[in-house]
């Protein structure tokens, strides 16, 4: 059985994106000393899980539909307003996500990384199914935008596993989920 990690990028205030989907280098830092940790854990996954706003997100670098954002990694989009065909690399879900994940889960040995959004992240974590939550935490507030868990209220205990601190402000926990 496959162990669900969603590893993330927030602010200190624990916003994925800003109030229009923003997530560019005024928010976030994509160059320094924890870009090499986050590349080792991608290495390996046994497969990327996102919403649509994720990853469309690539789409402003040259991503086409039913291309993978990450090489050498299965993705699996969840979304009902993509349409593409899935292929090798890149399978789309327009179901329900909550039982293919659970299947998913069940049929999949090692790590399943779930990359973004903070809707899908919180009906996951609703369910249940999230066991380990990293946070790459960018030292900027930013009061407003995407939740790390969208609408989700569900109050959980966490236990640290981890953490790092990086020189350019980056601290990077990493959490068992205790349901």
């Amino acid at each position: 059985m496959a162990e669900l990690t969603y590893y993330v990028a927030s602010t200190v205030d624990h916003f994925i994106a800003g109030p229009n989907g923003e997530a560019d280098a005024s928010l976030f830092f994509y160059e320094g000393d924890h870009v090499s940790d986050f590349l080792s854990f991608i290495q390996k996954c046994a497969g990327v899980l996102m919403g649509s706003n994720t990853y469309e997100f690539g789409f402003q670098f040259g991503l086409s539909p039913g291309e993978p954002s990450y090489k050498g990694v299965k993705h699996y989009i969840f979304s009902s307003s993509l349409s593409f065909e899935s292929n090798d690399d890149v399978q789309l879900i327009s179901g329900n996500a909550i039982d293919y994940v659970k299947e998913l889960k069940a049929n999949t040995e090692g790590t399943l990384w779930l990359c973004g959004g903070g809707g899908l992240a919180g009906s996951l974590l609703d369910a249940g199914l999230l066991d380990k939550l990293i946070l790459k935490v960018n030292p900027i507030i930013i009061q407003q935008g995407i939740p790390l868990f969208g609408a989700s209220e569900r109050k959980i205990k966490l236990t640290l596993l981890d953490l790092k601190h990086y020189q350019n402000g980056i601290i990077l926990p990493t959490y068992k989920i205790d349901y």
